[in-house]
């Protein structure tokens, strides 16, 4: 009897943490599913845009932003017409050649033998902050860019709503993109890209006043 008093209050503890380990396993899964959701959700109202570079050499790179830009400013007014996800689908559609041309031109100018390609198609995406708003990982379509082998680091940009070429200022989210990503998308996928987003820069700050105190 003594020994079943002893054995007791230690099996009751035991089931408790299994109790809450099973809890925290089932939040976590229900998260992850939530998150998942709501990524799906949010990839059939945007387009994003991706340059892959031909390498992570310091040339690959720098070169890999010049073809942005070229791209951005042929892009940029041709794009002012949209009005949904499926005009701009259809304007960069259209204008895959001169995409092509123009990306290819520019590799040229700067010295560069290997070529362009562009496609409109899906891609599997890292997590992704751009200003105040974290875009989930997940599969988006995009207007890809492949440059050579297209084996190094890449640049990621929202293409609509417009995060991308107006002004042709980069990662940087005017009002007016803020006001049309807000239209796009529901109200728990905008807090769920913004509040993210804000989570994240408040990381970097702390991390930056860390390395630099």
């Amino acid at each position: 009897m003594r020994y079943v008093k002893k054995v007791v209050p230690i099996l009751i503890m035991i089931l408790g943490m299994v109790t809450i380990v099973a809890s925290s396993d089932i939040n976590t899964y229900l998260t992850e599913r939530a998150n998942s959701h709501i990524q799906k959700d949010i990839a059939k109202k945007v387009l994003r845009f991706h340059v892959l570079a031909n390498s992570d050499s310091s040339e690959d790179q720098a070169v890999k932003l010049k073809v942005r830009d070229a791209v951005g400013a042929m892009m940029e007014p041709k794009l002012e017409s949209a009005k949904s996800l499926d005009d701009t689908k259809q304007i960069v559609s259209d204008h895959l050649n001169e995409i092509v041309e123009v990306a290819t031109e520019t590799l040229k100018e700067e010295g560069y033998a290997y070529k362009a390609e562009a496609f409109l198609t899906t891609v599997d995406f890292p997590e992704k902050t751009y200003g105040d708003y974290t875009f989930p990982k997940g599969e988006y379509e995009a207007l890809e860019i492949v440059l050579g082998e297209g084996r190094g680091h890449n640049w990621w940009c929202v293409l609509y709503p417009n995060m991308c070429f107006r002004g042709s200022v980069y990662e940087v989210v005017d009002e007016e993109s803020k006001k049309e990503l807000k239209e796009v998308l529901t109200p728990a996928e905008y807090a769920k890209v913004f509040d993210s987003g804000r989570f994240v820069m408040k990381l970097k700050f702390l991390e930056y006043f860390r390395k630099n105190s």
